[in-house]
């Protein structure tokens, strides 16, 4: 009798494979189906509580260039940013091929970053700038008294074999944004940080901005099996260098980095130990100092929020909104968090 059953339990397992392996592969089999929501990185946003001290720090210090200087008001921005009543003055950067854009809302003001912040809060949020040499980038920094997050440039260790000869150090900015300087080996980071480089040049351009977040396969579900993007690299870092890096004792870090067709990539910080990083701020608005917002580009925006819309994403817009004063180089926009709160900004050029 159990050998007449045996077959019967061999179909039922060989089913239950195939079923789990559909279910495991369903998401991406639907992404290849359909084209990506959004192409890549455009800019990654940051606001300010004072544009000329700003604009000052990123380019004198860091060395990035103004692009353009654009204030702007009215009902469409409010919409946009969910903010009412907002005027702000917003400036272009461009550090290589990349770009920052810093907003000071002149009305109305919002709150400073929480002065106890740490690493591991999941309103953490920064841009990291690659450095030909990282002894003489951190020279630079020091000579400009930057405030430290590390305690000093760490080298990730020959262990880990996807971050080994990584160095890195975090700051920051005059309104206490973080700030990473990153330095690649031969070995690691995209091919474009390693061509020669004329002059004395030290800050490169933005590889990549990083982001807390509580639970990687969340976050992984809404940045590539919903928007489109794709995962390009994967590590797991602990140790002392790690945690005198972000400053968080214990800290052990499941890094994932993804990335668009165009632009920076978005980096996923999930912090395995320590679990104590407060949420992201329910009532935080795009005025409060401690908002940043990554634009990433779209072909089509209302066919994007349509997608997030089916999908539950929480908007910030009111909806899709016209650009009318044609001014901030987008003909529309709209506003959404991901699962953990980050804004993000969607924009059809």
């Amino acid at each position: 009798m159990k050998q007449l059953c045996r077959p019967h339990r061999v179909r039922q397992s060989v089913l239950a494979i195939c079923v789990l392996t559909l279910v495991v592969a369903l998401p991406r089999l639907l992404a290849q189906q359909h084209p990506a929501l959004v192409d890549g990185v455009d800019a990654i946003g940051i606001t300010v509580s004072d544009m000329d001290r700003a604009v000052d720090f990123y380019s004198k210090v860091l060395t990035f260039e103004k692009v353009s200087d654009t204030e702007v008001a009215g009902e469409n921005y409010e919409h946009l940013e969910g903010v009412f009543g907002l005027r702000m003055r917003v400036v272009r950067m461009r550090l290589g091929d990349e770009f920052i854009e810093l907003t000071e809302y002149l009305a109305p003001k919002g709150r400073p970053i929480p002065v106890d912040s740490r690493s591991n809060d999941r309103w953490f949020q920064h841009v990291a700038i690659i450095v030909s040499d990282m002894d003489k980038a951190y020279a630079w920094l020091r000579q400009n008294k930057v405030e430290h997050v590390s305690s000093g440039p760490q080298r990730l260790p020959d262990w880990n074999k996807n971050a080994a000869g990584i160095s890195a150090f975090y700051f920051k900015d005059p309104d206490e944004h973080p700030v990473e300087v990153l330095h690649f080996p031969p070995d690691k980071g995209l091919e474009k940080w390693h061509r020669s480089h004329s002059g004395d040049k030290i800050f490169l351009g933005i590889d990549h901005t990083a982001i807390v977040v509580w639970d990687t396969d969340a976050s992984v579900k809404f940045y590539r099996d919903l928007l489109g993007m794709h995962v390009a690299g994967e590590s797991e870092n602990y140790g002392t260098e790690q945690e005198h890096l972000n400053n968080v004792l214990g800290a052990h870090l499941r890094i994932t980095a993804l990335r668009g067709t165009s632009g920076p990539g978005i980096e996923l910080l999930e912090y395995l130990t320590p679990r104590d990083g407060r949420p992201f701020p329910s009532d935080e608005h795009a005025s409060d100092v401690v908002h940043r917002q990554t634009v990433l580009v779209t072909r089509d925006a209302e066919a994007a929020a349509r997608q997030l819309q089916t999908s539950r994403v929480t908007f910030v817009s009111s909806g899709v909104v016209a650009n009318q004063t044609g001014k901030l180089g987008f003909s529309r926009a709209f506003v959404v968090r991901d699962p953990d709160g980050h804004a993000i900004e969607i924009e059809e050029k």
